[in-house]
């Protein structure tokens, strides 16, 4: 049992064991990084990150006034800002975890093994705004982004380098649909049998479903199905509350 909150997890198989990876916000260290082999008993391994910028941004006053139930920091500090949403995936004998800062802009770090250490952030797309990013590469080799934007949607792709480390271009609209897909954020893509998927949590943190998209084509069009949805006997919450990416 760990009596802690692991939110936003995404997993990956690398051989018998399956590695998580977690938001952390404005606390540190940073990322953490755990490895089970049953999916059920978790231990902690590593953490990406050792700790945040060294800004006075995140050192935070302790001034603090309660907004619709939550924390809010009166000095303009960083409470709730940091990592969110990272995504970790194996490639090229390297392990590769990403993930935005509200302010900041999306930043990667690499290790050989989930254990660490891991290398220094290197920022991928600098700039405010993005958010759960998530990296592929492609069967020929390319590399490819896909991230939110905060506020939840739409869905952008950029082409990478191949090592990862920063796009290549100024990304293009994928997925918009407010309508069918509101809310749309945490974004995870795959390909099987020929087909690009992106699973993606839609209509809110509390109660949305997890919806699916795929398309012949990786930058879509993508058509979409909800496959998990909330409620039921077992009263489940949206896919935000635990669900695996």
């Amino acid at each position: 049992m760990l009596y802690a909150d692991y939110s936003d997890p995404d997993v990956i198989r690398s051989g018998d064991a399956y590695y998580l990876v977690a938001s952390s916000f404005h606390m540190s260290p940073g990322l953490p990084v755990l490895r089970s082999y049953d999916l059920v008993h978790w231990t902690l391994v590593s953490h990406v990150l050792a700790r945040l910028p060294d800004t006075p941004a995140y050192n935070l006053s302790g001034t603090f006034k309660i907004t619709d139930g939550n924390p809010r920091d009166t000095a303009g500090t960083k409470y709730g800002g940091g990592p969110w949403a990272p995504s970790i995936r194996e490639h090229g004998g390297r392990f590769f975890v990403y993930w935005a800062t509200p302010d900041e802009g999306i930043f990667m770090a690499t290790a050989r093994q989930p254990e660490g250490p891991w290398s220094a952030p290197t920022a991928v797309l600098s700039g405010a705004g993005y958010e759960d990013p998530c990296p592929f590469w492609d069967e020929d080799g390319t590399a490819w982004l896909v991230h939110s934007k905060v506020g939840a949607g739409p869905l952008f792709l950029h082409r990478m380098r191949a090592d990862g480390t920063g796009v290549l271009d100024e990304g293009k609209l994928i997925v918009e649909d407010k309508k069918r897909l509101p809310v749309l954020e945490g974004p995870k893509l795959y390909k099987r049998n020929g087909w690009y998927y992106i699973f993606a949590p839609i209509g809110g943190v509390g109660t949305g479903p997890q919806a699916v998209g795929r398309s012949r084509r990786l930058d879509g069009p993508y058509e979409w199905r909800d496959v998990l949805l909330p409620g039921g006997d077992l009263k489940l919450k949206g896919p935000h509350q635990g669900g695996l990416g």
